[in-house]
Order: structure tokens, then C-alpha cells, then sequence
């Protein structure tokens, strides 16, 4: 290499530094990403910035907002190109953010700048805009180290504006928080839901950064741009894996739809306009939207949606699964027992036809679990026979002894009807699976298993989920991906004997 080109690259890269786009900040060298865009996409001036966002916010505060009651923000899909086109409908976050909800954002942007795979964590510190400084949550740092598909991205963090765009509006409605920044490539969906899930705790905002269509004529783009968000607004997964070039953010809308799924979170459009609408060309149009996605404050993770049954309906079903193990067992011993009082038994509860299960644990160590999907007698018919069963019957362990009662732990599950789930492919059940919330049934010829909604505790991650239950069916490990096992979901109310 010639000396003049070796001058040349090393005062382009002195140049490079000093455009400031990373910086140490202070003794303890807090490495910070400084604003790449401000003065572009929008003012870099603090004064001005802030005129610009209260300009929008004033406006959007005159849009006529019908929100249902007893609901609680979870997430919101904002657009991020220049104020001047989108910033209408991203002040519509103001419409909806409690100042005080949240400490946390998580905030997920697509790539436009670099092309690469999976998802991009920035490792600095801390992002700086003309409003200040954003520090990054440990979390960040939490997901990099668990996770492989996290990881850094120098040239992408420098250049990419799907994230920094939105960072002032944020700072603007929200008081002081910290932010998790991820652009998303082309990555596994489900899983990249099933990280970002474990981080996104009570006081977390997820944020997905996206415009819709680009560069159509006006009135195409508003009916492209209609159908993209009645998608989202149906949580229609295929459909937005079909058409990628609806919005550019696709990958990130795809790990929040699924999610929304997995939460029963619900959507709610707060605005919509494209440049056509903001900045007067409607030749080439590109579109935005505002949605906010909800989560109903009384909603369960235990549901079971028709004869609901009280905690106290509940300690009778154990306490009668637990009588028919002492009379089996140790005779002499249910005669000192206290009776269940028959007309407590007569309610017209535990009359009706219901599966249920019965799961005997010992020193927490599962030590026999039966019971019926299919409900062909009552409950209180049910919960005798399937306690009988789990104890003798469990060819997974020897018959239980009256020494080993005194030792076991008794938990009863009372089922809703099966669903069938309908999906198309292996990505698809595990975008449609509900972990902590259904439990699920697997078929596949004359193999068959399931798993009560409460193994979702000991397996978590949706896909050794499905690899444990096909395991158990007598399938392949894998077998769930082929995407044809019959599936089917169903809830319960469980109840553990009262210490």
C-alpha cells in the first residue's frame, strides 16, 4: 500500500472519531452512542425538538380516542421516519402512556442500513439525544449473554435510525427510564419472542419501531396500508410472513404479534396517515401508523372460562381425592377422617361432566399424574377414579403405599373442552402456543400425550415444551415441526391441598 493511501485512511479514521457518534463520557468511561440523525430526521436544537414534539402532541390530543375500560398498556407500534412525515402519528403515543407505568422500554427497530442476521444489541452505556441521556438496562447486556442470536452489530448501532428516531418522544412522555435497543434482521421469530418475553416484566413498554408501505401512489397506499393493519389488528401472523413489503419493520411486528398471542393482548389503532397526508406529495407515498396492544388488568393466567370453581369448591375436590386414597390404602384410618358433608357434595358443580386430573407429588418429585380428556362422567366421579389411578395405575411408577401417603401431595385440575389449533407450520404452533396458559394435546396417529398447562413451570421455553411432549407421545423430539400433529389446547382450574 502506497504511503499517501495509508495518511489517507488514518485521517479518515481521525475524522471518523470526531464526528462523535460513540464517546467517553466521565471517569468511569461511560461509553455513549451520541444522536447520528438529529438535525435530519429531527431538530438537534433541545429547544426546538421539544416545540416540534409538544407541536404534534397538541394536535394529537384533538383525535377522537374511544379506549375500553380496565385495560393496561403493554406494547405500541410507532413509525420512525422524519417528524415532518410521521411525527403525527408518533405523538399519538402520548394519548395512551402513563408517565408513571414505566421504567423500562424495550424498543425494536428493523435494519436498514447493514443486512445481517438476527438481532443487534448496541453495547454502549447509554444513547444521548438533544433531550439527553438513555441508559441501557442490564438487561441488554442479560440478552447478548443467554441468548446466540443476540449480538453486536458497530456498523449497524452507528447508522441505524429505526430506534434513535423514536428516542425523543419517548423522553418526552415518559419520565426516567431505561431501554433494551434491538434491530431485528431476518432471525427465528419464535424464539426471539421467547427471549424478549423473559425480560418483559410489570413496568416494561414494548415499543416496535415500523412505517407501512413505501413509494406507492396515494390512494394504492391507503388501501395497502388498511389491509397491513387490519392484519395486526387481527394478530394475523401468515399474512404478514406472506407479505414482507408491507412494512419495513416486519421482523420486529412479527415477534410482537406473536407475543400478543401468547398474552391475549389486544390491539387497538390510534392513528393512521401517510407523507401523502403530512407532507403534501402523493405520487410516492410511504405509510404510519400508531397501535397501542392491551392487556385486560384482571385478566388470569389460570382461567377456565364456564363453571368456574371457588378456591373453597376447589379443597373439596382435594379433600375427597385424598379421602379415597386413605380408604384405599389404610382403611382404618378414614374412619378418624372428616367426612365431606354430602350436601356439600350435591352442588350442582360437581355434578357436571368435566375432565379432570389428579398428580400426586412426593418431596416435589412427581410420583403418579392421570386423568381424562375426554368428560364422560362428573367431576366428583371423575376426581375418585383419577386419584385411584395415580396412585396404582401410573405405569411410570410402582403403585403407591400406605407408608408413602402421609408423604404425597395431592393436586387436583379440572379441564375445559379441547380446541382444536389450527396452524400451518412448526414456526406457526409456536407463535400460537399460550405458555403458562393452555395446556396441550398431541396426536399423531395412534401416538398421543399432553401436558397440563402447570408444566409450562418446569419447561418454560415453548420449543423443549413440544419436544418433551412428543418425547412423551413415544414421537421424535422434533417431530412438532413437521406441522402435521393433530394439537389441540385447553385450560384448567388446579387446586393443592390447604398446608
Amino acid at each position: 500500500m502506497q504511503k499517501s493511501t495509508l495518511i489517507q485512511l488514518a485521517c479518515a479514521f481521525w475524522i471518523f472519531l470526531g464526528t462523535g457518534f460513540f464517546s467517553d463520557v466521565g471517569a468511569t468511561k461511560m461509553v455513549v452512542r451520541k444522536p447520528v440523525w438529529a438535525g435530519q430526521f429531527y431538530p438537534s436544537a433541545r429547544t426546538a425538538l421539544l416545540r416540534t414534539i409538544d407541536q404534534y402532541t397538541r394536535r394529537a390530543g384533538k383525535t377522537p380516542l374511544d379506549l375500553p375500560p380496565k385495560i393496561s398498556l403493554r406494547a405500541l407500534i410507532l413509525p420512525h421516519a422524519g417528524y415532518i412525515y410521521s411525527g403525527p402519528a408518533a405523538a399519538h403515543a402520548s394519548r395512551v402512556i402513563d408517565p408513571t407505568q414505566f421504567d423500562t422500554v424495550i424498543i425494536m427497530g428493523p435494519d436498514h442500513r447493514v443486512g445481517f442476521s438476527n438481532c443487534a444489541i448496541s453495547d454502549v452505556n447509554a444513547f444521548q439525544t438533544p433531550l439527553g441521556l438513555i441508559k441501557l438496562s442490564e438487561q441488554a447486556n442479560q440478552l447478548r449473554r443467554r441468548y446466540s442470536f443476540f449480538n453486536t452489530q458497530p456498523a449497524s448501532d452507528a447508522r441505524e435510525h429505526s430506534i434513535e428516531v423514536l428516542l425523543p418522544f419517548l423522553q418526552r412522555y415518559l419520565k426516567d427510564f431505561e431501554m433494551i435497543p434491538v434491530v431485528v434482521g431476518p432471525s427465528p421469530i419464535g424464539e426471539i419472542a421467547n427471549a424478549i418475553a423473559s425480560i418483559n416484566r410489570p413496568g416494561t413498554l414494548l415499543v416496535v419501531s415500523s412505517d407501512l408501505s413505501h413509494y406507492l401512489p396515494y390512494d394504492k397506499a391507503v388501501l395497502t396500508d388498511n389491509e397491513t393493519i387490519n392484519w395486526i389488528l387481527d394478530l394475523n401472523l401468515t399474512e404478514i410472513k406472506k407479505h414482507p413489503d408491507r412494512a419495513c419493520g416486519t421482523y420486529p411486528l412479527r415477534v410482537l404479534i406473536t407475543l400478543a398471542r401468547h398474552n391475549r393482548w389486544q390491539p387497538k389503532l390510534l392513528y393512521y396517515l401517510n407523507s401523502g397526508d403530512s407532507a403534501g406529495d402523493k405520487q410516492r407515498v410511504v405509510g404510519y401508523a400508531a397501535i397501542a396492544f392491551y392487556e385486560e388488568k384482571s385478566m388470569k393466567n389460570n382461567p377456565l372460562k364456564e363453571n368456574q370453581f371457588t378456591s373453597d369448591q376447589g379443597q373439596v375436590l382435594v379433600q375427597l381425592a385424598r379421602q379415597t386414597l386413605v380408604a384405599a390404602l389404610a382403611p382404618e384410618k378414614a374412619a378418624k377422617l372428616k367426612k365431606i358433608d354430602p350436601k356439600t357434595l350435591s352442588a350442582d358443580c360437581y355434578q357436571i361432566n368435566l375432565s379432570t386430573f389428579v398428580t400426586l407429588t412426593k418431596r416435589g418429585q412427581l410420583r403418579g399424574c392421570i386423568g381424562n380428556l375426554t368428560a364422560t362422567e362428573s367431576v366428583l366421579a371423575g376426581v375418585k377414579q383419577n386419584a385411584l389411578n395415580a396412585a396404582f395405575h401410573d405405569p411410570r411408577f410402582g403403585a403407591l403405599t400406605a407408608e408413602e401417603l402421609n408423604n404425597v401431595e395431592i393436586e387436583v385440575s379440572v379441564l375445559t373442552k379441547p380446541t382444536p389449533l389450527d396452524y400451518d407450520d412448526g414456526e406457526d404452533l409456536l407463535a400460537k402456543l399460550r405458555p403458562n396458559v393452555d395446556g396441550l394435546i398431541i396426536r399423531k396417529g395412534y401416538a398421543s400425550a399432553t401436558f397440563l398447562p402447570q408444566v409450562w413451570q418446569q419447561l418454560p421455553d415453548p420449543q423443549s415444551f413440544l419436544s418433551h411432549l412428543c418425547q412423551k407421545a413415544g414421537l421424535l423430539a422434533d417431530a412438532w415441526r413437521d406441522g402435521d400433529i393433530e394439537v389441540s389446547t385447553y385450560q384448567v382450574q388446579y387446586f393443592h391441598e390447604a398446608p
